[in-house]
């Protein structure tokens, strides 16, 4: 499987050179190329929802389409049967086609979260052997961004 993300592979326009100010216009793709982006739980809430007004054939269908379906938050919490059947199928489904997962779990981590074994051991088994995985071990950027408490202040008491 061959994945590459660039600007030039998945947008019309370059990078500017300029980065005080960014490009105001959205990333576009090119001429018979799609792109989808989207998180996970949404994905298998649309599945979900495709089996309740039996639309799911329509529904796969739609995510087997584009030629990169980036699925964010991938195994944040256990998935019911269904939901790990309707995973399972999407990734059978684009085998050859490229998918990104982004995780905040380490692989072996994410077999407790699938309720069948045999499904539990497919879906990592589809993804791995044929892909390249990154791994980013760095800090958490999202504590960074959290406001700061007036009493964490050095030199302020915490109790008054």
């Amino acid at each position: 499987m061959t994945c590459r993300i660039s600007n030039t592979t998945l947008d019309n326009h370059p990078p500017r050179e300029d980065t005080r100010h960014p490009d105001p216009r959205p990333p576009r793709d090119p001429p018979g190329r799609q792109r989808r982006f989207t998180k996970t739980s949404r994905i298998l809430a649309e599945l979900a929802g495709g089996h309740a007004d039996r639309t799911w054939d329509k529904r796969i269908r739609q995510l087997i389409r584009p030629d990169l379906l980036i699925l964010d938050a991938f195994a944040m919490r256990q998935l019911s049967a269904s939901q790990t059947d309707d995973l399972y199928e999407l990734v059978s489904e684009r085998q050859g086609r490229s998918l990104i997962i982004t995780s905040n779990r380490a692989p072996s981590d994410r077999y407790p979260l699938f309720l069948n074994p045999v499904v539990a051991e497919s879906i990592p088994d589809r993804l791995i052997n044929a892909s390249h995985q990154v791994i980013m071990n760095w800090p958490v950027y999202r504590p960074n961004k959290r406001p700061r408490n007036p009493a964490d202040r050095p030199g302020r008491s915490a109790v008054s």
